[in-house]
């Protein structure tokens, strides 16, 4: 009875990542993979971002949405990718609760904007293939804006109820986090009162957040096939097609790593805690490291775009070179 008198009047105010516990004495060998899977994630998503704002002819809603996506597929490593990294080389890996609810809150709202900013993507889709007369009354920067604000104010509700929620639970099973960043699972699984609520919670915000937009997802991109094959001709055709399979790749790469971080809470006790951890955190940044380069290489314009700034550049590199040999010569 003391003990748990004891127990419940304790919280632990402090949390230690455990990282990856299997790897404890060559933690540091793990900087090298995940920093070049950060570094790829950053450069090719910053290549995306800067060919489509400097290009003019890039500048349709369609170009948007895959910057927008690049910008998202940016913030989602710089939540937690630095800390990591720095925890692999330096063992820094204590967190405060303020500081995990923080990185929990945009952890959570970074990656939800993912699902969220390919649902519009498919939206923008269906009217170009479905009603295409009426696409630039339905589709513009307008109407982005107005999706933006209400995703926005949609992704930040659920997640702060859960997160504030979760700043309540009184701590006192463990302070070690069995993952290499706080999210909202591995948090909730170490309070000692009954966490029921705070699971529907997290139930209801996954039900709403992602559940929701794949359905309006596999909808418009039935509507989108069938519209295709229905009216389309031949070279029409094939560019829908190729415009919306680049999409899907994106789509089925994104959903399914979602489900197996999901399905590996679930059979928590059947997979070590290393492969546990894994599933979370290439869940996160294996889509920001190839979303950028699906587009690259998919897209014609963003492809030609970047093979010409490329070549560009060596072309400048060359004649800077001639202009030095030139000079010294006389």
């Amino acid at each position: 009875m003391i003990q748990d008198l004891q127990k419940h009047n304790f919280s632990y105010t402090n949390f230690i990542l455990s990282g990856f516990p299997g790897f404890l004495e060559k933690r540091q060998l793990l900087f090298v993979p995940f920093s070049l899977l950060f570094i790829l994630a950053v450069v090719a998503n910053s290549v995306i971002i800067h060919t489509i704002r400097t290009a003019n002819t890039l500048q349709s809603p369609m170009y948007i949405l895959i910057c927008t996506i690049a910008v998202v597929d940016l913030s989602i490593p710089m939540t937690f990718a630095p800390k990591m990294l720095l925890g692999f080389l330096f063992d820094w890996n204590e967190i405060s609760l303020v500081g995990c609810l923080v990185q929990m809150f945009f952890v959570h709202l970074t990656s939800s904007f993912q699902s969220t900013v390919l649902l519009v993507m498919a939206l923008d889709r269906y009217v170009a293939i479905c009603n295409p007369l009426r696409y630039n009354d339905y589709i513009n920067n307008s109407t982005l804006m107005k999706m933006f604000v209400a995703v926005v104010i949609r992704n930040s509700i659920f997640i702060i109820i859960f997160t504030v929620a979760a700043g309540y639970l009184t701590f006192c099973m463990s302070n070690v986090i069995e993952n290499c960043y706080c999210d909202h699972m591995s948090l909730v699984s170490l309070a000692c009162e009954n966490t029921l609520k705070n699971n529907i919670m997290g139930l209801v915000a996954i039900i709403f957040l992602t559940v929701v937009d794949l359905l309006f997802i596999f909808f418009s991109y039935i509507n989108i096939f069938h519209a295709v094959f229905r009216t389309a001709s031949g070279k029409a055709r094939q560019k829908a097609i190729h415009t919306c399979s680049t999409h899907l790749i994106v789509i089925l790469m994104s959903y399914l790593l979602a489900l197996c971080s999901f399905l590996a809470y679930r059979v928590k006790n059947s997979i070590s805690t290393d492969a546990h951890i894994l599933v979370n955190v290439l869940y996160l940044i294996l889509p920001s490291c190839f979303n950028p380069v699906i587009y690259g290489v998919r897209t014609k314009e963003i492809r030609e775009l970047i093979l010409q700034k490329i070549k560009g550049g060596k072309m400048s590199s060359v004649s800077t070179i001639a202009q030095e040999v030139t000079t010294e010569k006389k």
